[in-house]
This record gives structure tokens, sequence and C-alpha cells, in this order.
């Protein structure tokens, strides 16, 4: 109870209240926007918040992306695009609830079940996080070592497009966390006799180049269709009328959406949008009226919503317990803590705990405050999604360069936002998705000293590695993500084997 109350008075000031408060304002605008992502909102406060304390800064990036998470359904439900990548799955839904003239209904709905998936996610990570964290006490570096493969290994069969190019991401990130100095001979490796990449590459510009400077080119490049929205028509009457009668009535896809969240935002790499989609298709799997899913149908849209908002709070588990993040907004959060000279893992539970429940009270504070700032982002949605993208990209783009720079005051952080910036570009033009790459590049280091330090002790022997019972569980963890998508895909062809085989018995018999 002392830590509670110890991290309550953490939270509960002037400077954090103002910094959410804020950061809510800012996450609504970037989410409404068609283009901005609720990484992008993140990323660019990262300079922001370089010179808060922990606290408040934690605070700006969970507030920020639960808002913009939500608020990307605005343009869904108005212009048919969807604010956020976790919008697309029901966004057809949504553009025609509006055509019927309930857009407002909609939205009350998506804010309702954005908010109740928040909480359910902030209540799960306080009751989950802390018996998680003294079970992951008992773990050595051979645990870590698989841990931070399995995360690796989430990352690369999770995220779309094809495997191949998962894993190509992948290794990218983990080439670039291997710039710098040898952790155990002190050797420089690909520095290219460049003493500011001694130290290696810097976490915040990669990310702002990535995300941000990557976004900012191709919104440039399609600008004639994410410009100024005059289509837009305005609409009066009451956001929550009749909301109350639709919870009711889906209350289990509600519950469903939830407890899909819960699972998908736990999985490394997964994120809200995977957590909407897989939502969204088990609700229509699921649903008495499957057929009247993309005609402008609430019941996928309630179920993906909920999913939305409990994801990305779940997605803090292994990011505060095990160090690993569960989606690209927390990778930016572990490098934040970092920064902070705090390392996430079970011993922050022990020795930061009030830190610990000054972020799961912000959790809570984060989800509250999304209902009344929603409620006035939607009164307003006439406004926010006639902003010219002409006028936004550099306004973002002098924000990139100005953090980017803040963050050592050396130009050499310009340098590797600008070419993080155009491989970010280049990746997402090929369908490589960049979820992978951020995952490489946080893991990377864990990953190496892990296996590093295990080999030290084992004296090379590689059996040491599966020689404890935990270190053994989490191998085979490894062993059956790889070999689960082999077996699904012999199971399926020896289904239609036999299925060809019973049919064409059947046809010689007759």
């Amino acid at each position: 109870m002392h830590e509670i109350l110890s991290g309550m008075a953490l939270v509960f000031n002037a400077e954090v209240l103002l910094v959410v408060l804020a950061s809510a304002v800012f996450g609504v605008f970037v989410g409404a926007v068609p283009g901005l992502t609720a990484t992008l909102a993140v990323a660019l406060l990262v300079p922001v918040t370089f010179h808060m304390d922990a606290i408040p800064a934690i605070a700006a990036i969970v507030t920020s992306s639960a808002m913009a998470i939500f608020s990307g359904d605005i343009p869904g439900v108005y212009l048919n695009i969807p604010g956020t990548p976790s919008s697309a799955a029901y966004v057809s839904d949504a553009y025609k609830l509006n055509k019927q003239g309930k857009s407002r209904q909609t939205l009350g709905v998506m804010l309702t079940c954005s908010v109740i998936g928040g909480l359910v996610g902030a209540t799960m990570l306080m009751l989950v996080a802390p018996t998680l964290a003294e079970f992951a006490l008992n773990f050595s570096s051979f645990e870590y070592f698989w841990l931070a493969v399995l995360g690796l290994s989430c990352a690369a069969f999770i995220a779309s497009g094809s495997l191949a190019k998962s894993l190509l991401s992948m290794m990218l990130g983990l080439f670039v966390s291997t710039i710098g100095l040898d952790i155990i001979t002190g050797t420089p490796r690909f520095t290219f006799d460049v003493p500011d990449l001694l130290a290696g590459v810097n976490f915040i510009p990669v990310m702002i180049g990535f995300f941000a400077i990557s976004e900012v080119m191709f919104l440039y490049r399609n600008l004639d269709r994410t410009n100024t929205m005059t289509t837009m028509q305005r609409e009066t009457g009451a956001v929550f009328t009749g909301v109350g009668g639709i919870i009711r009535k889906y209350w289990h896809g509600l519950t469903r959406g939830s407890t899909i969240g819960l699972v998908t935002g736990v999985l490394p790499g997964a994120g809200a949008d995977v957590a909407a989609w897989i939502a969204y298709g088990i609700s229509k799997r699921r649903s008495k009226q499957p057929e009247k899913f993309g005609t402008g149908h609430i019941e996928g849209i309630v179920d993906a919503g909920s999913a939305n908002n409990t994801s990305v709070i779940s997605a803090y588990v292994p990011a505060l317990v095990f160090g690993i993040p569960g989606d690209s907004i927390t990778a930016i959060v572990i490098g934040v803590l970092y920064v902070k000279g705090i390392n996430p893992g079970p011993t922050i539970f022990s020795g930061e705990s009030a830190l610990v429940y000054g972020l799961f009270t912000i959790f809570f504070i984060a989800n509250l405050v999304l209902l009344p700032v929603g409620y006035l982002a939607i009164r307003l949605a006439y406004v926010l999604n006639r902003v010219s993208i002409r006028v936004l990209m550099p306004i973002i783009l002098c924000f990139c360069i100005v953090g980017a720079f803040a963050i050592n005051n050396t130009v050499m952080d310009l340098w590797i936002m600008l070419v993080a910036g155009m491989v970010g570009y280049i990746m997402i033009s090929a369908g490589i998705p960049l979820a992978p790459a951020i995952l490489g590049l946080v893991l990377g280091n864990t990953l190496e000293s892990s296996f590093m330090s295990s080999m030290l002790k084992a004296n090379g022997n590689l059996l040491d590695f599966v020689a404890r019972p935990l270190s053994a569980t989490l191998a085979s963890l490894v062993v059956l993500i790889f070999v689960f998508p082999l077996l699904l895909r012999w199971i399926k062809r020896y289904r239609k084997v036999a299925s060809t085989t019973h049919l064409t018995a059947q046809k010689s018999h007759h």
C-alpha cells in the first residue's frame, strides 16, 4: 500500500497532470489527421520528454498514444480514411454508418469501447506485471538470451508481410545494434573511423527517422490524396445517444475484444492494428449476422475498438517485466527509460516500485481523460479534419530536426535521422515492415550481452543454454514458434490431399 500511495503522489501534481492534458490534446490532433499515426505522435514527443523526469515523460507517451489510437477513428468515419493503421480493420463499416447519419453515435461507441478496453488493460497490467516480475527474478543470462530470441521470433512471424521480409527487417535492426565498441573486447565495429559512432547508434534519431521522416516523405508523395478534405459535412446531435444500448447488446463482443487485445498486446511485435484485425475477424466469424459486416454494422466496431486500446496498454507487460517491447510504441518507451537511467526488467519492481505504481496510475488517468477529451474531439471533428497536410508537414519536419539535434547537440544524430528516414521510406515502399527492425535494434544489445555472458559462464558449452528448466522451457517456445507455421501448412496440405482422395474414391465408386 505504501508503494501505491508513493506512486500516486508522483502523479498527482500540477506538472504531470498538465503534461497529461497537453499530451491528450496533441494525441487527438495527430490521430485525427489522416496519415499521421500514434507512433508518429510518440516519436515527435521523444525530444520533448528528453528534459523531463521519468513520470511526466512516460505520461506524455502513454496519453498521446491512447488518444491517437481513438482519434484515428474520426477520419475513418467521416472520410473513409483510417487515421491510424489500427482503424483500418473497421473503416468500411464506420464510413457506411456515417452515410446512414450515425457518425456521432458510431464515434460515441468507439470512444466508450476505447475507454473500457484501456481500463481493462490497465487493470490487468497492474495485477499481472508484479507477479510476472517476481517470477522473472529467477532469470539468469541464459533465460534472458532465450527471452530476447523469443521476442525477435514473435516479431518476425507476427509482423505483416512475408516471413522473409520480416526476417530481413529484423536482421537490419540487429546489425545497427552492433555498431560501436564490442562489449567484450572493446574493438570498434562498423564505425568507419567516425568517433561519434564509437558509442553506438543513438536510439532516438533512428526512431524519429523511421517513423516521422519516412512518414513525411510518404505524405508529400501522396499529397493530392491526403490534402485538406473539403467534402466533410457538419453534423448535429448528441454523441452518446443509444451508446448504452449498443454496449449492452454487444457486451460479449466487448469482452471478447478486450481479451483479444490483452493477449495480442503481450505478444512482441503485434500491436493495436493486429489486435483490431484479429478482433474484427473473430467477431465476424462468431456473429449471427456475418453478412452485414462491411455494410455499416456496429458489432465488429465494438470488438475491434475495445481491442485497440487494450492492446496498447497490455504491450507494456513485456516491456516493463522483461525489457522486451510489445510494439513500436513501447520500444520508444524503453529507449526513453534507458535515457532516464532506468532499466526495464524485473528489478524495476523492487528497486523502483514507486515509479512502477506511478506508471500504473498514469494508465488509468490517461484512459479516464480520454473520455472528456475524446468527446470534445468528436464535437470538433469538422475542424480537425480540415487541417492542411501542406501546413503540417513543414512543422513536423522542423520538430524532427530540432528534436534529433537536441539529444546530444551533434550533427551526426541529424545524419542518422535522415539515413533512417530514407531507409524506412525504402522499406515501406518495398513492403518490408518496420516493427521487426525496431525490435532488433532494441533487443540487439540484450541478445548480444546475454549470449556472451552465457558463453563465458558455460565455457563455450552450448548445452548449458538448455540445462536449466526455465531456459529449456523458453527454448522450447522458440522452437515451437518456428515449427508451428510449418505444422499448420502441413496439416492444411494433408487435409487437402485427403479431401481430394476422398472425392476421387467417391467418383470411381459411382
